[in-house]
């Protein structure tokens, strides 16, 4: 008894591990999982890495193919678009929700210094790699904190369905072009300003305008990396 729990609960963590590398792009859309050596890189036995794959094929991140094995689910743009128009309801609503019963002292603080922070960023001559990846997170932080102060379980539900598709992330946009970002920043700026000054219908508009924007931001550098791939020598 103790033994299976011991690996149901080392199967999830493995899950987890995954899911996040593959929500992070770290494994290529498409790719065949090699069980062996992802075993060997995971230091685990293929019994529990079978499990966590069987996990994340039944989440979706996965597909399973007889005598082939699991391949990394690769999205078309509709399901993509899709994912960003869900996205932005929710995070409308969100963002109202927010607006209509305020934010907490810590949620003003941490929003502040990511806008802060993100303005640093986009000053800094370190290079567009750079500043991307760096502000990556910045954004991940502002968008979450306003999930939260929203305090919407509809909201968490409908986020989390249109996670499991990496390029709907908040996080995800290593892709973009820095002119694209520094747009986005600006942005989260109206939305605070709209958010802090209590303002429900501004604060949705303004957020979905965002996410919509975005949308089309990420259908363009998708739709340019899928050019790069067909042209690519077979």
């Amino acid at each position: 008894m103790i033994e299976r729990i011991r690996a149901a609960t080392l199967s999830s963590d493995l899950a987890e591990r995954i899911r996040q590398d593959l929500l992070d792009g770290l494994l290529a859309s498409g790719a065949r999982i090699n069980e062996v050596t992802l075993s060997r890189q995971l230091d685990v036995s293929r019994t529990p890495l079978r499990a966590a794959l069987q996990m994340l094929a039944g989440e979706g991140l996965l597909n399973y193919t007889p005598n082939r094995g699991f391949t990394v689910r690769a999205f078309p743009l509709s399901e993509i678009v899709d994912a960003y128009e869900m996205r932005a309801l929710a995070e409308g609503l969100a963002a109202r929700l927010a607006a209509e019963r305020g934010l907490s002292d810590e949620a003003r603080m941490k929003i502040e210094e990511a806008l802060a922070r993100g303005d640093q960023i986009l000053a800094d001559k370190s290079g567009p790699n750079v500043q991307r990846t760096e502000y990556a997170a910045i954004n991940e932080v502002f968008h979450t904190i306003i999930h939260e102060a929203a305090n919407s379980r509809l909201v968490a539900d409908v986020l989390r369905l249109c996670h499991q598709i990496p390029q709907a992330l908040a996080h995800n946009i290593i892709a973009f072009q820095i002119d694209d970002i520094r747009e986005r920043h600006r942005f989260h700026h109206r939305i605070y300003d709209a958010i802090l000054a209590r303002e429900p219908r501004e604060a949705e508009n303004l957020m979905r305008q965002h996410v919509a924007s975005v949308k089309t931001s990420m259908i363009r550098a998708t739709s340019r990396q899928m050019g790069v791939a067909q042209s690519q020598p077979r």
